[in-house]
């Protein structure tokens, strides 16, 4: 089989790496893919929203099947012009990729079918959402409503950063279009957790949950990012709390999408909070997330390839996604800046131990070298049996990945830690 992957990140190497288990694959095709994909796919430099050369590419190198990864492309209906050519895929049509899209449309769903979420207004005119945050409850949430790479949340500690976050949004365009509608939401609090599920409108298979470190510096502080590292399994996420997310948001988030004719197939990413009042939804993606899928897919015993084509062919109940029991933990290395200004260009040097659990993310290939090209560069990625023994590992072994100006959290892991031995 000849593959076609859309996307540049760490979250796409990491679904080439494990689509190449597969012994049926011929070819992958990362488009544009990255200095570090190019060692396990043929990179091929068009953009991932360029959807014409995209359909283009696939009809002539006669792509049986394709993955579009990243948002973008997603809600630019890239699925469904493949699908027009015949070319079947992995991933959500553009009408139920709304659900990352369009953040007021996701929690009038919510609202609607009554899946737990957090309180919440959604304002087009700055001069209303302005009064409104005279008196809003603070802190609260600001969020732009389209996409805007992961960075459109503000989480306002003050009434004036509420203002300055809307101000950004809807009158300075800091998000471009993203931001002419903003939805200002309760903030709520509890352990966030990640949940990455497989589904093919009907049957929903959730993965091994994980646990984000968004903020740039140690103990959650500085800028939001998108994503520091991961651990998994998340300690928070018990049994009983997975029953009941799966009888209170997964399966009615699916039947809500299929009552508004817009079935959902593909990885519908739920990011969740462990309120006091029970787990309820912080917001919807309509992929695989980066840098969860890095400690997720490390942790699947099951067929990529398999899995992902039952959720295409609509045949998810008699198939089998399993999960090691055991432990994976993703250290980020970022340029030094990020998630704001940074240098780039700067050569990136591995051992071939660290490079064999290492996904690139920000990284070009020039000359025979591997140079830093993004704000994330790689993610360094360890399983072990215990937590403990994960995350030592993957620091360990991201000791072995160097560039100029390179920087990490120390303490990736530790709050879930902390929370085993509570």
């Amino acid at each position: 089989m000849k593959l076609l992957v859309v996307g540049s990140g760490g979250r796409e190497h990491a679904i080439i790496k494990k689509l190449k288990e597969n012994k049926s694959v011929s070819a992958i095709y990362a488009l544009p893919g990255n200095g570090g994909i190019a060692a396990d796919a043929t990179c091929v430099p068009i953009g991932a929203t360029d959807i014409d050369k995209i359909v283009e590419f696939a009809v002539e190198n006669a792509i049986d099947y394709a993955v579009v990864a990243p948002d973008d492309p997603l809600v630019l209906g890239c699925v469904d012009r493949l699908n027009e050519k015949g070319i079947p895929c992995f991933g959500p049509d553009a009408k139920a990729a709304i659900i990352e899209g369009s953040k007021a449309f996701s929690k009038n769903l919510m609202k609607k079918y009554g899946i737990p979420t957090a309180s919440y207004e959604i304002f087009t005119e700055l001069s209303a959402a302005l009064e409104y945050l005279k008196t809003a409850p603070i802190p609260t949430v600001v969020k732009a409503d389209g996409l805007a790479l992961g960075k459109g949340v503000i989480i306002a500690q003050t009434r004036e950063e509420a203002i300055e976050a809307v101000t950004d949004m809807m009158a300075n365009a800091k998000f471009g279009k993203s931001g002419s509608t903003v939805v200002i939401e309760e903030f709520l609090t509890g352990p966030e957790v990640s949940v990455l599920a497989f589904t093919d409108g009907k049957v929903v298979r959730p993965m091994v949950s994980s646990m984000d470190h968004k903020r740039v510096g140690d103990h959650d502080t500085g800028l939001n990012t998108g994503g520091m590292g991961t651990i998994a399994p998340n300690p928070y996420y018990t049994e009983e709390i997975a029953a009941r997310c799966m009888e209170e948001i997964f399966l009615p988030t699916v039947a809500a999408m299929n009552a508004e004719g817009r079935t959902f197939k593909g990885c519908l990413y739920f990011g969740l909070m462990l309120t006091p009042n029970g787990p309820k939804v912080i917001e919807y993606n309509c992929r695989f997330g980066d840098p969860e899928t890095q400690v997720v897919l490390s942790l699947m015993e099951s067929d990529l390839l398999t899995v992902m084509r039952s959720c295409t062919n609509g045949t998810l109940a008699e198939t089998e996604v399993k999960f090691a029991d055991k432990h994976a933990c993703c250290v980020i290395l970022a340029s030094g800046g990020y998630p704001e200004s940074y240098p780039k260009g700067f050569e990136i040097t591995m051992t071939a131990e660290a490079a064999a659990h290492t996904y690139v993310a920000g990284a070009k290939l020039e000359n025979g070298k591997l140079l830093t090209s993004g704000g994330r560069v790689t993610g360094t990625t360890a399983v072990a049996d215990s937590l403990e023994k994960a995350v030592k590992e993957a620091y360990r072994l991201s000791d072995g990945v160097q560039f100029e100006g390179a920087y990490r959290r120390s303490d990736i892991g530790q709050r879930a830690l902390q929370a085993k031995t509570r």
